[in-house]
């Protein structure tokens, strides 16, 4: 059933705002520290949006409440995973991050941070790092734009084709347009649509049903098993949703908030305000998915879309329950978390091409203005190879993202967490973690060993690599240990994780 005039209005005028927002900041972008990180001057609750919007990409309202859907409360535990794993980022790698990537050369991107961190001249650690990001980011990309499809799919009943290319655009545009900046002032707004859309929605649905006693009792009579916790779920399944916490510490796209901090004091109140709106966004994308189950139960002839794209639950319960012209700006919800996470990723993706390899390698002299359209041509280039990709129509958001997801995790993790807690840490070692991770990844997804989560081997076994590898190298230079005491010593005096 495609969209009323009033939702595609409404619709309209939201994505009109986004579009001067991003005019507004591609004035105020001039130096490439501008495009890709916004002059490291986010305040605490732009930075706490930001990182939160950006974090959670189509899967919160497509791939997560599709989950719940189909499987029944037994996804709650995938939530409990992050939450634990986003905090747990928040107080040890933020503000760390942020003070040593300022001591580190004032490194921009992670690969920047990891070749200064350990004083790289061959740069063989950047280029990797780059690599590893590339491979696991164009298929993050990839899930984005699949999201994004699906939802002008749905809301215009356009082919899938035609889909992508439209919602793949739009996002092109003001990341391309606005960088940074653009990105981290419209996170702020589409984080707080995105919130109110969590919110609402499970009300309506609850009304709908005739209350939550009414909507239990519908999932008792048709699906009873998706009120168990532990559906179908042993120990190793519990372990592997718990497991998605650990991707926390190694997504590029989150780092990057805590690096574009003001300063290393912001962090604790913008972790606060990013766990209270992550934790409410969480709770309103399972209530979607279990209410909607209970939903479309009780009424079967309204269920033919979402029984065979269950990841449409969200879309569909807006369009049937929820007046249009409401309707559109929860849907643009949508398109807000898409176009969040979208977004950062293109950028990192673009930053580290134009950072790590075109000015390190390729023209050193660049000026800043050649810099900043190397990385708006970074943006389309990445961009394209993300829409191949994502051309395949059987593509799902949730499969795509947890593969994604669990190799920066392992990739990326352990190297990050290591490097800012443990002196003895070596070039060698950094090296090793982000090889073995990216590998452990790549080869456990496809044999599937153990159905276990492939994250959780590639993170232990890139943490373990570090070990025994820096062990077997020779110890860190001076100016190396003095830089991590000196990192160490400010965290102590600001007491920045407290």
């Amino acid at each position: 059933m495609a969209a009323s005039l009033s939702i595609i209005i409404a619709f309209g005028i939201y994505l009109l705002a986004i579009l001067l927002i991003s005019c507004g900041a591609f004035k105020a972008t001039n130096t490439l520290s501008d495009y890709i990180l916004g002059g490291r001057r986010l305040n605490s609750f732009v930075m706490a949006l930001s990182a939160g919007a950006s974090d959670m990409s189509g899967w919160l309202l497509m791939g997560l409440p599709g989950l719940i859907f189909l499987t029944g409360i037994r996804g709650v535990w995938i939530a409990i995973g992050l939450i634990i794993g986003a905090w747990l980022n928040w107080y040890f790698v933020a503000a760390r991050l942020r003070l040593y990537t300022e001591k580190s050369g004032n490194a921009q991107t992670l690969p920047d941070f990891l070749s200064n961190r350990f004083e790289d001249n061959s740069h063989l650690l950047r280029i990797i790092a780059t690599i590893a990001i590339l491979i696991f980011f164009t298929l993050y990309c990839s899930s984005g734009i699949v999201a994004g499809a699906r939802l002008f799919e749905n809301m215009f009943g356009l082919s899938y084709t035609t889909a992508l290319w439209i919602g793949a655009m739009i996002t092109i545009s003001y990341v391309f347009i606005g960088g940074f900046l653009a990105i981290s002032w419209v996170d702020t707004i589409q984080a707080s649509l995105i919130i109110t859309a969590l919110i609402a929605t499970p009300l309506v649905i609850i009304h709908a049903n005739g209350g939550i006693a009414s909507s239990i009792q519908a999932i008792q009579l048709i699906h009873p098993d998706n009120l168990n916790f532990f559906n179908q779920l042993d120990a190793i399944g519990i372990i592997s949703f718990l497991a998605w916490g650990l991707g926390y510490f190694g997504q590029p796209h989150i780092l990057v908030r805590f690096m574009a901090a003001k300063s290393a004091t912001a962090i604790p109140s913008a972790r606060r305000i990013s766990m209270t709106w992550m934790i409410g966004c969480l709770a309103g994308a399972i209530a979607v998915g279990f209410l909607g189950s209970a939903y479309f139960a009780l009424h079967a002839d309204l269920a033919m879309t979402v029984n065979a794209h269950p990841e449409s639950v969200f879309m569909e319960v807006v369009k049937q329950l929820v007046h249009p012209w409401i309707a559109g700006f929860l849907l643009a919800a949508i398109l807000a978390v898409i176009m969040s996470a979208l977004s950062c990723q293109l950028l990192v993706c673009s930053s580290a091409l134009t950072e790590d390899i075109y000015k390190i390698f390729i023209r050193k002299q660049a000026s800043q203005t050649e810099l900043v359209w190397c990385g708006r041509l970074g943006v389309l280039l990445i961009s394209a190879i993300a829409m191949v990709i994502a051309s395949n129509p059987e593509s799902q958001v949730l499969k795509m993202v947890s593969y994604a997801w669990a190799g920066f995790g392992a990739a990326f993790g352990p190297v990050v967490l290591l490097s800012l807690i443990w002196p003895r840490m070596t070039r060698s070692g950094a090296l090793a973690g982000i090889i073995t991770g990216t590998l452990t990844v790549l080869i456990w997804k496809h044999f599937a060993w153990f159905n276990l989560y492939e994250i959780l081997p590639g993170f232990i076994i890139a943490f373990l690599s570090i070990i025994i590898v820096s062990k077997l190298s020779r110890l860190p230079a001076f100016s190396i240990k003095k830089s991590f005491v000196l990192v160490n010593r400010e965290m102590k005096a600001a007491a920045v994780s407290s």
